[in-house]
């Protein structure tokens, strides 16, 4: 698998890009951090991939032991694809690039993501501050899917999994979309539940105080988002 694209490097950065650095590579990963997906969730999860290209994917990445295939016991019997552990140590890998890509100002908010991508938006954005450091399990249903967040003190743990509300100090009915504004304070809380986006179980100020553990990234200064109508420079302008 490495030979058929390898940069010819011995550096282990290169090694890594070799691994994870195909189209779609690290998003297959994205999808798997939180638990493990049959073959048809992960294409929901990536509406854009080819079944051939997944498929492909999840080849590679078992040949390099960071995928691995798995059969659910009855009455489920369907099979699941879920990271290795040497594979989930790929998670602050992909968080701390969400975290650095969301300064951008060119990130497309506009665009949709997955349940798994906003979800994980809060491990990106998880910085809670003197002070405020919870002990607290939230319930987030982001449409059909479900997480369960355990905040302890400095500490956040995530995961998707089926719960029942009573596990839940605070439970929060949104949508991908609705929890990635609400992060980056697009919004405030009071207008997402004045316009029915966002439903909360549990008291306004839990929810208040935990927002406040996920502080919007700054946006880097000195660039800002290019427009198809500037003038870029020429191969000649980057060789000079």
């Amino acid at each position: 698998m490495v030979g058929k694209r390898s940069y010819g490097d011995g550096c282990a950065i290169a090694h890594a890009l070799e691994l994870v650095g195909e189209r779609w590579a690290l998003l297959v990963v994205r999808e798997l951090i939180l638990g493990p997906k049959r073959f048809t969730d992960l294409r929901a999860g990536l509406p854009g991939i080819s079944a051939d290209i997944l498929t492909q994917r999840l080849r590679e990445f078992g040949e390099a032991g960071i995928v691995q295939r798995r059969k659910l016991s009855p009455p489920a019997g369907s099979w699941i694809y879920e990271l290795t552990g040497w594979g989930a140590e790929l998670e602050p890998i992909v968080t701390n690039l969400a975290r650095w890509s969301s300064r951008s100002p060119a990130l497309p908010h506009h665009v949709p993501l997955s349940a798994d991508s906003a979800a994980l938006s809060l491990k990106a954005l998880f910085a809670p501050a003197a002070g405020e450091a919870l002990d607290l399990t939230i319930g987030l249903q982001l449409g059909e899917h479900h997480f369960l967040l355990r905040i302890d003190r400095d500490r956040l743990h995530l995961a998707r999994v089926d719960f029942s509300p009573a596990q839940a100090d605070l439970l929060i009915e949104t949508s991908p979309q609705v929890l990635v504004a609400l992060l980056g304070r697009a919004r405030t809380l009071d207008d997402f539940l004045t316009t029915g986006d966002l439903m909360l179980t549990g008291p306004q100020a839990t929810a208040e105080r935990f927002l406040r553990l996920f502080p919007p990234p700054e946006p880097i200064t000195g660039i800002s988002a290019r427009s198809s109508s500037d003038t870029l420079p020429t191969s000649d302008d980057y060789r000079g």
